[in-house]
């Protein structure tokens, strides 16, 4: 895939898709994937997304809790088999009136011959464009213009709000289900206190930023992907009530069968089922005993998914 610059332009011509695509879910992978549809047609495939840590306001919310990182959001997008990805800040065009957005990006920069959005897809300054206004300048200018229903499952209307709602009350099988992959988080680690390792349990710490969507504080079963291998793993997403600590969230994992040394590297911990609620022991001895429990409901739950895992 080729990352195209801000001074750049594509000379063939293409099939674009248009979107925030902060999660890439199932809606926007079948987005994405309509304008794949298009090479059969001699159009190479395009996708234009702002960085999604550079767009400020959506609607009437502030910043966006991101579900993915822009190098994840990439990353999937990739995998798609797209040809050419344009992903600018959000302040190059949130002034930028519709009518020049259709004749100078897609037009003259991107060379669209289609274009395929969603429903919900805005452009143009203060998000005054729809995709109705967006096929009246397509027509315009030379470009067909296609729109894509949202999609929907037995969980209701697939979209990024309600996917970031199922991961805040813990329902992570409902979002990775929306997601069409598992929702995962791929932070740095930290030196941690040692706490764990002297109840015979090591954990690696990572501090989730604020830019990224919070799960419910408790307790997950979650596989750690280190090299070419995957571990089970068991997350505790939270502030560490047990030892009084006043933190920032974390998520700390005990990784089953792993015993080396992971510290500053990034590593990517994939969320598959909430176990409990966080919650705060009377002594590290029970605490311990916990952790011995989950760490026998994650080996069982793995068991039955029947999840390929190193051990």
């Amino acid at each position: 895939m080729i990352y195209l610059k801000d001074d750049e332009i594509i000379k063939e011509n293409t099939a674009c898709a248009l979107g925030l695509f902060d999660g890439v879910h199932r809606g926007h992978q079948l987005v994405i994937a309509k304008a794949c549809d298009h090479k059969n047609q001699g159009l190479r495939s395009a996708v234009f997304t702002f960085k999604t840590q550079t767009v400020t306001t959506k609607g009437n919310n502030g910043s966006i809790e991101m579900i993915l990182t822009d190098s994840g959001k990439y990353r999937r997008i990739e995998k798609m088999g797209v040809d050419y990805l344009y992903s600018p800040d959000f302040e190059k065009y949130r002034d930028m009136s519709c009518e020049d957005f259709v004749k100078k990006v897609l037009k003259e920069k991107l060379n669209c011959k289609v274009v395929v959005c969603g429903t919900d897809f805005r452009f143009g300054k203060a998000a005054r464009g729809d995709h109705n206004i967006l096929q009246e300048l397509g027509e315009k200018y030379g470009i067909k213009v296609e729109v894509v229903r949202q999609l929907c499952d037995n969980n209701g209307v697939i979209s990024s709000t309600v996917i970031r709602s199922a991961i805040r009350a813990g329902e992570i099988e409902i979002a990775n289900s929306m997601l069409g992959y598992t929702f995962f988080m791929e932070l740095a680690v930290e030196h941690g206190r040692m706490i764990a390792r002297k109840l015979e349990h090591p954990t690696i710490n990572q501090r989730i930023p604020q830019t990224q969507v919070l799960p419910k504080f408790g307790v997950y079963c979650t596989r750690v992907l280190i090299g070419q291998k995957q571990y089970a793993g068991v997350t505790n997403v939270g502030v560490k009530p047990t030892f009084g600590m006043h933190t920032s969230p974390l998520a700390e994992t005990y990784i089953i069968g792993y015993k080396g040394d992971l510290y500053g590297k990034t590593v990517e911990v994939r969320y598959d089922h909430f176990i409990r609620e966080e919650r705060k022991f009377d002594d590290p001895q029970e605490l311990k005993k916990q952790i011995n429990e989950d760490t026998r409901q994650a080996q069982q739950y793995y068991k039955g998914t029947g999840a390929m895992l190193n051990e």
